[in-house]
């Protein structure tokens, strides 16, 4: 396993799922993790426990609420004083219909586009400009999708849409960064083993139908590839998108 001790891991959505999964794992690579959630939960107290993190390692905050990502990272750093690298994985998947009333198509697109977006790209912030102050470099690993470049079904364009800009600001933001050993990766799933894989019986065969390898990804496997970006591997691969969908979607 890749080691990243010594480093201090900002990770969004460590409640559940893959954020959970990477929490575990990046403690186990010898990290301190800070772990985030949007509040008090059974979940964020077990992904605490797997990781075994202390009380004061868990951060809460709405990502959803305007300017909740700056107010994340001030708190990790008044918590560490310095971070090392941020997976911003927190994500929701919500319904944006196209038929029926406008009210739902709205709020899921507003939703989405603050959670999915808008709190990424203000943590991206304010770890650059602290990743500059140290003048140590840092890494970014963000957690898009499979629907960022194949997009998803009519009634989730939103998310696609959000997954697919997240795409493009980690593209920009390496191109601008590196030469400042500030690096970017994005990670980009199919369907993993998490809240928003297909629960539905059916839904879920014509999901896996889909996925030549025959199953969905596990978290513990997308947590992997975080460590390995995180650590000092292959600094050369900032910028690009590692796919993790079972030859699903092939570029």
């Amino acid at each position: 396993m890749f080691r990243i001790d010594g480093k201090t891991i900002l990770i969004t959505g460590a409640s559940r799922g893959v954020g959970a999964a990477a929490a575990a794992l990046c403690a186990k690579a010898g990290a301190r993790v800070l772990a985030h959630a949007s509040a008090p939960s059974e979940a964020i107290e077990a992904a605490k426990a797997s990781a075994g993190l202390a009380d004061d390692d868990i951060l809460y905050e709405d990502l959803a609420a305007p300017d909740a990502g700056f107010r994340l990272f001030a708190a990790a750093q008044e918590r560490a004083g310095r971070i090392d690298g941020v997976v911003n994985n927190a994500g929701i998947y919500l319904d944006t219909p196209m038929d029926g009333p406008v009210e739902p198509w709205r709020a899921g697109w507003e939703e989405q586009l603050a959670v999915n977006l808008r709190a990424p790209a203000d943590i991206c912030r304010a770890a650059v400009a602290h990743f500059r102050e140290t003048k140590k470099g840092g890494r970014v690993v963000n957690i898009a999708s499979r629907a960022g470049h194949r997009g998803d079904s009519l009634d989730h364009a939103a998310y696609a849409a959000t997954k697919g800009a997240l795409l493009a600001l980690t593209k920009t933001y390496a191109r601008a960064l590196s030469g400042e050993n500030i690096l970017f990766f994005a990670i980009a799933p199919g369907w993993v083993e998490t809240r928003m894989a297909p629960a539905d019986i059916e839904a879920r065969k014509k999901a896996v139908a889909e996925i030549p390898l025959g199953r969905v990804a596990a978290p513990d496997e997308v947590a992997a590839l975080i460590v390995f970006l995180l650590s000092e591997a292959c600094a050369s691969a900032t910028g690009a998108t590692f796919d993790i969908n079972g030859a699903s979607y092939v570029r």
